[in-house]
């Protein structure tokens, strides 16, 4: 299972003068995508305030779903995910897996402004690679886990949920690093929308991420047995 940019909103002089004037703070420019995975260390102050994750969700499928994110179980993945989802890496990239009964998985750049299926699809990511964490013992590939998808051998920018309970037939290696608490429903009609190949599950009309939104509210809490 293997498997940018920020956008900075541009006005006119004279609109810039008008929100200065109506009191309106100017936005803050996403930081820059990270190069590398970040250190043991660099990893606990990124996720000092990050408990949740809230994907929206245009297309195919409208709407957001929200994961609670595991960084005490997988730091070194988790910091790595919040950090592309701060800088905006995942804005604009499409879902290209989707197997019903089985995992929606995002996270291939290659997908940004591009439908249907290319040469090279599912095989893009960060323009880096770190070392898979094995999945913590409490946790499990339970039904709307989050994993990161990778090939065996290192991790990257791409990431799957899990339709189904996949405990028995999924080997442990992918990182969980988190867990779906809303919009389970959100999940379940994009492992629903028409592919091209069930085998293959690239969509026919594009579900894309339109932003990953990283806060420090853990919202409903859920349960990490596996």
């Amino acid at each position: 299972m293997r498997a940018f940019g920020s956008r900075l909103a541009l006005f006119l002089g004279g609109a810039v003068i008008l929100a200065a004037c109506d009191g309106d703070p100017t936005p803050s420019p996403a930081p820059a995508c990270p190069t590398q995975a970040p250190t043991e260390v660099a990893a606990q102050a990124i996720l000092a305030d990050a408990a949740l994750a809230t994907v929206r969700v245009t297309g195919a499928v409208e709407g957001e779903f929200a994961f609670e994110l595991y960084g005490d179980r997988a730091p070194i993945a988790t910091a790595n995910f919040v950090s592309l989802a701060r800088c905006g890496f995942y804005d604009g990239i499409a879902f290209h897996r989707v197997i019903s009964g089985f995992v929606i998985q995002a996270g291939d750049p290659n997908t940004k402004g591009r439908d249907g299926d290319f040469p090279g699809i599912g095989r893009g990511g960060a323009g880096y690679a770190y070392e898979i964490e094995p999945p913590a013992d409490d946790l499990g590939y339970d039904q709307y886990s989050v994993a990161m998808a990778n090939d065996t051998r290192t991790n990257d920018s791409q990431f799957f949920v899990s339709l189904v309970d996949l405990n028995q037939g999924l080997q442990r290696l992918y990182t969980i690093f988190g867990q779906v608490v809303t919009g389970a429903d959100v999940v379940d009609a994009i492992g629903a929308v028409p592919v091209n190949d069930p085998r293959v599950g690239i969509p026919a009309t594009p579900v894309r991420i339109e932003s990953i939104e990283i806060s420090s509210d853990g919202g409903p809490q859920a349960s990490p047995e596996g």
